[in-house]
């Protein structure tokens, strides 16, 4: 018995080793660096998952714009040439256009993929776009929430006001930048407007969050106790919000200070017909109403501030905007700035807040530019790297808005990627963000609003650093600091 006991276990131990060693990877993918059973590629036990872009970029100039990199088993083709990324997200968009389930450490987040960004291609992820885009991000509903925006400026400006009479003029825009475009889309999404120790509540519990995200690599550990700590916290932060909205759509009573409809609301009336037309529980519309305010404030106020400090930096383009947007600024008047969309356009070109989009999975196996794609396979695409081809746009790295006035090499250029990808700050294709034309009309209004009523100049008549470093976006290295001085006489 134990002859045929060290046969069978030698048997069985030479069987799991050729499996781990003499096993080829999917025939036909991209070149890629050599793996490690189990475990894949390295870099993922040392880089966490906003902070792997520098070895991504050795591979490229190592291998080619198309490499593979393995999560374990799971190969990850990382796309980094605009020609490729619009025959996989445009001319073949439904087999891309999947996401990937999350890891277990992450599936909280997502209510089992009950979000725009994280929901499978399907019905599901179809019904909850279609509400948000024609519930909140169309422009006609954006319009009606001008009186928050107004509320919001002000009390934007009033803040740098406040912050220059106190330091001699100098103010660092990212915390109030971020308070603004946080207080924007609380009002957006719960039709109320809240205390400012509210609305720090909130933020702070959004940040806390995507610190939490940034930290996890795929090995990261005790997903239930990340659950518990973070589900706990919405819920005393969100439910209230959550049923008093709902007491007051039932009585029919709204509160003073209410709006006449948010996204909320959308929420609380959706139900999903392949599910006998069940309604969202609250689970559900926490996570949506978490990923509505991440998804417009984090980046909308990252991009806001690289564009002011491009604006800083070079005065000759504050000066023409200046010019161009005047003190009067008025909402309707904003698509007649051309200048104006130029510079927004400009800044999301060199500065893009993210520089990938969410992982896409694929609907089956599919051969594109001569390579295998897996249906087991996930796909990224380097957003930066596209935005900055020097094939596509001359001196890339110079910020020149005039490059997207008639007779600029981005005349005309369309960020949607339809018929070629040239610049793609909001992805492309089926999974393009849905918030595409909310966020560069709030840039738009922001950008112009803060240079028709201030000067900007660098401290102490120092440089602009315009370095970078990863979060859950990229921003900058050391924030913003400039002196402001009031334009009105």
């Amino acid at each position: 018995m134990e002859t045929w006991g060290a046969c069978f276990l030698t048997l069985f131990l030479c069987l799991v080793l050729s499996a781990l060693f003499l096993r080829r990877p999917h025939r036909g993918l991209p070149p890629g660096p050599p793996a490690v059973p189990f475990v894949g590629n390295l870099i993922w036990l040392t880089r966490f998952a906003a902070d792997f872009e520098p070895p991504i970029r050795d591979l490229w100039s190592k291998y080619g714009p198309i490499v593979t990199i393995r999560l374990g088993s799971i190969p990850i083709v990382m796309v980094g040439d605009p020609d490729i990324a619009h025959i996989m997200l445009v001319q073949h968009g439904a087999v891309f256009a999947d996401r990937p389930i999350p890891p277990p450490s992450l599936q909280f987040l997502s209510s089992n993929q009950c979000s725009v960004g994280t929901a499978g291609y399907g019905p599901r992820w179809r019904l909850l776009r279609r509400n948000l885009a024609t519930e909140m991000l169309n422009p006609s509903r954006v319009r009606q929430f001008a009186d928050a925006r107004e509320s919001v400026l002000h009390v934007l400006l009033d803040k740098l006001r406040h912050t220059a009479a106190s330091g001699d003029g100098v103010v660092v825009v990212k915390e109030t930048f971020q308070f603004a475009m946080v207080s924007l889309l609380v009002f957006l999404c719960f039709g109320e407007k809240l205390e400012e120790a509210a609305v720090r509540d909130i933020e702070a519990a959004q940040k806390d969050l995507l610190r939490l995200f940034r930290k996890l690599n795929i090995f990261a550990i005790a997903p239930k106790i990340s659950r518990y700590l973070f589900t706990r916290r919405w819920n005393c932060i969100f439910l209230p919000l959550i049923r008093s909205r709902r007491q007051q759509k039932e009585s029919n009573v709204p509160e003073e200070n209410s709006f006449r409809s948010c996204y909320l609301d959308s929420l609380l009336d959706l139900e999903i017909p392949e599910e006998e037309g069940r309604k969202l529980n609250d689970d559900e519309i926490i996570t949506l109403c978490s990923e509505f305010l991440a998804a417009g404030s984090d980046t909308t106020s990252t991009a806001l501030e690289w564009i002011m400090a491009n604006v800083v930096k070079h005065p000759n383009v504050q000066e023409k905007l200046a010019e161009e947007v005047g003190t009067e600024i008025k909402e309707e008047d904003l698509q007649k700035k051309p200048y104006l969309k130029a510079v927004v356009l400009e800044g999301l070109r060199r500065h893009s807040p993210g520089h990938f989009v969410f992982p896409h999975a694929i609907t089956k196996e599919i051969s594109v530019c001569g390579y295998t794609i897996p249906k087991d396979a996930l796909v990224n695409f380097a957003v930066a790297k596209m935005n900055l081809d020097g094939e596509k746009w001359p001196d890339p790295l110079e910020f020149r808005p005039e490059r997207f006035l008639p007779g600029g090499e981005g005349e005309g250029v369309d960020i949607t990627g339809s018929k070629e990808i040239r610049m793609m700050p909001f992805g492309v294709g089926r999974r393009i963000c849905p918030g595409m034309s909310f966020a560069l009309f709030h840039l738009k209004f922001f950008v112009s609003n803060l240079v028709g009523e201030f000067r900007w100049e660098a401290a102490d008549g120092g440089e602009v650093d315009l370095s970078e470093t990863p979060e859950l976006t990229v921003i900058m290295r050391n924030p913003l600091r400039a002196c402001i001085s009031s334009r009105r006489k």
